[in-house]
């Protein structure tokens, strides 16, 4: 039996096999977790192809963009036309425009940090609230991390983003706890994504992992933030919400 055998989780963000999302995804199955994906636009049919790489390829993917309320307000019945509950959701949704990215923080105009902060952080109380229709025995919703206590290079609104992230993640953890649905979050290391490659100067972020890791950091393995993300999706942390985990090979710890 896997530590995940009989339950359900939703998973977003599986673009690649490279996709922390994916990993994901992938040890769930391995775990014994029946999933549903989610997709987004044009980049449905790569969800869709990229689900073939999955030990289980057969796997549901729903449309859902989290700016569409009509996307959100129907995700629970779509969902449950797949499955009859969810007991995880993994929210790895990120997005900001060009110009809230390398180095021109001071420059960016509102509505691009506005449409950060929705896609990025406020997407996690909407797709929350999505899909607690079918959560009415409690469970599980871990967010994918990038920590934001300091400031990094390039990073700018989009670290504003995930600050906003996490306290959203405290605050859900606090209004959904009575329902005994948990909210965490995994703070992991730079990994060499699509989404990462996306960001101007994601080459500035190696070196700080590459000196200051106590454990060492591998930017081409998801797999350790992604087992993080399964263990918080099981009854193994029960009692534990409103919490970050940091899967950095120890960078947070290290002062220099």
């Amino acid at each position: 039996m896997g530590i995940l055998d009989g339950r359900t989780v939703l998973i977003t963000g599986v673009l690649t096999d490279q996709s922390i999302a994916f990993h994901v995804a992938r040890l769930a199955q391995e775990e014994g977790a029946r999933i549903v994906l989610t997709g987004f636009g044009r980049a449905i049919s790569l969800t869709k192809r990229t689900a073939q790489r999955l030990p289980e390829p057969s796997v549901p993917v729903v449309e859902l963009d989290v700016q569409s309320e009509a996307d959100l307000e129907s995700l629970a019945v779509r969902v449950g036309e797949h499955v009859t509950h969810l007991d995880g959701v993994l929210h790895s949704i990120g997005y900001a425009p060009e110009s809230a990215l390398g180095g021109r923080f001071l420059d960016t105009p509102w509505s691009d940090v506005s449409t950060a902060v929705e896609i990025s952080a406020y997407s996690l109380k909407s797709l929350s609230m999505a899909c607690l229709p079918l959560m009415s025995a409690g469970g599980s919703i871990v967010g994918l991390d990038f920590d934001a206590t300091v400031a990094w290079p390039t990073y700018d609104w989009m670290g504003v983003a995930k600050a906003a992230l996490e306290s959203t993640s405290r605050y859900l953890a606090r209004d959904l706890g009575p329902q005994g649905i948990r909210v965490n979050l995994v703070a992991a290391g730079p990994i060499r994504t699509m989404a990462a490659k996306s960001i101007p100067g994601f080459e500035d972020f190696e070196q700080v992992w590459t000196n200051r890791a106590p454990l060492g950091w591998d930017l081409a393995d998801p797999e350790p933030a992604a087992k993080a993300c399964v263990a918080l999706l099981s009854d193994w942390f029960p009692s534990t919400t409103g919490e970050i985990v940091h899967v950095d090979g120890g960078v947070h710890s290290q002062g220099a």
